[in-house]
């Protein structure tokens, strides 16, 4: 009989389709691993065990928990909606009524209601309502299939001022929770009305499929270049630009399945790429790629093929996106387009050229050649200065050294100089825009002391292969911790472990040891032994140290005689 919904859910869910829906993972073992999400590393350290429902990080952040804690840390929420994303997964319907469940219901969880319900709202309008129907054949008439419009779940806002409030405040939500969800505006004479009137709706989606913002497009003749063409829900507790890709939900297992993400500008683009068979296709939404974004990105692959309009000369917003992703390591291509039209333009026309396009893409470095030397003579002087000018910074942020040296020798070749010209241009050269540092910083009270770590070795050890407890003499477990000692020896006497979590996590590092070369067991505890003595031993000393200046300072001739004697006898230990 299951007792919680916390227990059913994990019953009915497998952490590592959990994990395995956000990050990629791959078998080692009876583990999985991946690199860790948590914090920027080349070798992975991540590990997921499906037998004991749980994952932990062995690298700079080491951190670890269950399905729950997961969730909370890569979607960075509470408890509470950890609780509500993996139960809606697992097909769960917390109860409301229950006094348990009220606790759970957060903000957040209001926020999550309030947007699903103005979904749904803008979906049956533009199924239902007279101005409806001609958005909806506008849709259509862009090339948009019905069953694409039911999918992503596109809708219509009536051109009225306060329908979705009056609607959202008749279901019981108050006026100040729809201005949180970025659905509604007070004026300065303190009248209220909603952000998105006359518009086609298209609902942003976090990576759980769940809604979380809104972007509004006009589409009557009269509107455009009257107002603005988009409106956009702002930043809530829900929604982030910056963080936010449209389209990622449902684009995340062909993108790792293809090992490439197509990145373009707009709703419509994402939605016809998919009608042309294309799904490994997100939207920036008409922003500049963000730090956040290709730290989402990087999970699912570290292949990007940009179908944005490319200015090389200029300093656009999308072109210091391209910089930051290629800093981060990414490879990124360039889908070139036909002047004037954009993906979902292209697919209307004809579906196969499209896909034609991206199977055409370049390299950005191709791209930048190509386009660069086109523009600039380089013949010339002040044509090779405007060449060098823009393709070094490039050829700069290209974090592989071989690499590097290819594009400087082309480089050299098309400008008919020599290689070490460039080479001395290019140490001059910035790198244009860095990236911000890490926003991911590992809390002190994650980082284990020498002796904490050398314990847990020892243990893993341990338990990986049982006959290494004869090892440890009574000496040496007293220099253990209790917690330690306290595992190992119930673990010795095969009695119920008192600290299961601390059981699992060394038992799952054993595992994940076991990806190491062929080391020699005994000679590693021994090491370890002895390292723990030798710490506890200058621990002693130090003590002694500062006694012994106590002393001195007291002008206490026989404690510093005897303090002296002990710190000798001590040190004498250590050179044994």
């Amino acid at each position: 009989m299951l007792n919680s919904p916390i227990d059913e859910i994990k019953n009915r869910l497998d952490i590592v389709e959990v994990i395995g829906s956000y990050i990629k993972l791959t078998k080692a073992g009876v583990n999985y691993r991946a690199l860790c999400p948590f914090h920027s590393e080349k070798k992975p350290s991540f590990f997921v065990s499906p037998t004991r429902q749980m994952w932990h990080c062995f690298g700079g952040c080491g951190t670890g928990g269950d399905m729950f804690k997961f969730v909370m840390q890569i979607e960075g929420v509470e408890f509470g909606d950890a609780l509500r994303i993996l139960a809606q997964r697992a097909g769960i319907q917390l109860q409301r009524q229950s006094p348990e469940s009220a606790a759970w219901r957060t903000e957040r969880q209001r926020l999550y209601e309030i947007c699903e319900l103005a979904c749904r709202f803008f979906e049956k309008q533009l199924q239902e309502g007279a101005t409806g129907q001609e958005a909806k054949k506008y849709l259509l008439d862009r090339g948009l299939k019905e069953e694409s419009i039911e999918r992503w779940r596109v809708g219509y806002a009536p051109d009225v001022w306060q329908s979705l409030s009056d609607f959202l405040t008749s279901r019981g939500y108050q006026q100040e929770e729809v201005e949180k969800a970025g659905l509604g505006l007070t004026s300065e004479k303190g009248s209220f009305y909603d952000r998105f009137r006359g518009r086609i709706i298209f609902p942003v989606f976090d990576l759980n499929s769940q809604v979380v913002g809104f972007g509004g497009r006009v589409f009557k003749e009269k509107d455009k270049g009257e107002i603005a063409k988009y409106v956009n829900t702002p930043s809530t507790l829900l929604y982030d630009k910056s963080r936010t890709l449209y389209g990622l939900n449902n684009a995340k297992v062909e993108i790792r399945k293809k090992d490439a993400c197509v990145l373009v500008e707009g709703y419509l683009d994402v939605i016809m790429s998919w009608q042309a068979g294309l799904q490994n296709v997100v939207a920036t939404s008409g922003t500049a790629l963000t730090p956040f974004q290709l730290k989402i990105l990087k999970r699912y692959s570290e292949n990007l093929l940009t179908a944005f309009d490319m200015d090389v000369a200029g300093d656009s917003a999308t072109k210091r996106g391209i910089e930051l992703a290629q800093a981060q390591g990414f490879n990124i291509k360039v889908v070139t387009m036909p002047e004037g039209k954009d993906p979902a333009d292209i697919v209307l026309e004809n579906a196969d050229n499209w896909l034609k396009l991206i199977s055409q893409a370049k390299s950005i470095l191709q791209f930048y050649f190509e386009t660069t030397f086109n523009r600039f003579d380089p013949k010339t002087p002040e044509g090779k200065r405007e060449i060098a000018k823009i393709i070094l910074p490039v050829i700069k942020r290209i974090p592989n050294k071989i690499e590097q040296s290819h594009w400087v020798q082309e480089l050299a070749r098309k400008l008919e100089t020599k290689e070490e010209v460039v080479e001395e241009e290019l140490k001059k050269t910035g790198l244009g825009h860095d990236l911000p540092e890490d926003v991911l910083t590992v809390p002190a009270s994650q980082l284990k002391s020498r002796k904490e770590i050398l314990e847990e070795r020892i243990a893993s050890l341990v338990l990986k292969n049982p006959q290494n407890f004869t090892l440890l003499t009574e000496e040496h477990l007293v220099q253990l911790s209790l917690r330690i000692q306290t595992l190992l020896i119930n673990f010795k006497e095969d009695k119920p472990a008192q600290d299961a979590d601390l059981l699992n996590y060394l038992f799952l590092k054993a595992e994940a040891e076991e990806e190491e070369e062929d080391i020699d067991h005994d000679l590693e505890i021994k090491m370890c032994l002895k390292e723990i003595m030798y710490l506890g031993v200058r621990n002693k000393m130090d003590k002694i140290s500062r006694d012994l200046k106590k002393a001195e300072e007291g002008k206490d001739p026989e404690r510093v005689e005897s303090l002296t004697q002990e710190f000798s006898e001590l040190a004498n230990k250590l050179l044994k």
